[in-house]
């Protein structure tokens, strides 16, 4: 009875494992909503911006240049840290769901609660008084976003189906195996979602550091804050939320594309 029940689950596992089931939705016209609304946005700030008689202060803290520069440094830094958090907050996740390393699950996590829990801003203060630059900035704000991707990891690698990890022993696939061509192609939603977290924190503190020297759109906000600029502050807001909606966007995106088809729902 046994057998003849393991051969028709094995055989399910390698048919959605090889071919997979077909998605309920794949990529469309609706993906296109989110960056079409973000270009409107922009585009009428840029009409607005045109239209105010701004005083030599305010024209060069908003000169198109100067303004596309700092957003490439933002996306620049936003997605190195995402990537060290992934880096490190994967490998992670996979060594507490272990059978041989749960027992550090409690030290990783209090960790990774720590980096969460510290100020950042008071981080950065102290960090900035002997450290400046890129790198500074970007340890203390993925540590502040590691948490987000460590508990998807270790929640999306724990959901996996146990029945379909014993049929995957039973088809004679090695550990590693199971890990990288079932679990984590279930987990992808999960750890994806956390991924994303991830990545608008990142977009949305890296201004925080822009006392540090680290570029990105934090040196137009903080000075139109300083000088009480306000269409300087309207508009460096506006471009820091759209890049961190349209950051977000992307990673669905590509989580989208990591998911097998027999589990996608959108």
């Amino acid at each position: 009875m046994t057998v003849q029940l393991e051969r028709p689950l094995a055989q399910a596992a390698t048919t959605a494992l090889e071919t997979g089931v077909r998605a309920e939705r794949s990529f469309g016209w609706r993906d296109l909503i989110t960056p079409a609304v973000c270009a409107i946005l922009v585009a009428a700030e840029i009409w607005y911006i045109s239209t105010r008689d701004l005083d030599a202060i305010e024209s060069s803290q908003l000169e198109a240049a100067k303004l596309w520069d700092q957003t490439v440094q933002h996306i620049w830094i936003s997605v190195a840290i995402a990537g060290m958090v992934l880096g490190v907050a994967i490998p992670l996740g996979v060594l507490v769901t272990r059978r041989r390393t749960r027992w550090i699950a409690p030290v990783v996590l209090l960790v990774g609660n720590v980096g969460q829990a510290a100020p950042t801003v008071g981080l950065l203060a102290i960090v900035g008084g002997f450290w400046l630059g890129f790198w500074a900035v970007a340890l203390i704000l993925g540590a502040y976003a590691m948490l987000a991707v460590l508990r998807n990891t270790i929640v999306g690698l724990q959901q996996v189906d146990p029945d379909v990890l014993d049929a995957a022993r039973g088809m004679g696939m090695s550990p590693m195996a199971i890990l990288f061509r079932v679990e984590f192609p279930l987990a992808v939603p999960v750890i994806g979602a956390g991924a994303r977290t991830a990545l608008v924190l990142a977009v949305a503190t890296v201004p925080l550091g822009q006392n540090l020297g680290a570029g990105g759109l934090g040196a137009t906000l903080f000075a139109g804050i300083g000088q009480n600029r306000d269409v300087t502050i309207l508009a460096a807001s506006l471009f820091i939320a759209v890049l961190a909606v349209l950051m977000d966007w992307a990673g669905a995106m590509v989580q989208r594309a990591l998911t097998p088809k027999g589990i996608r729902t959108a």
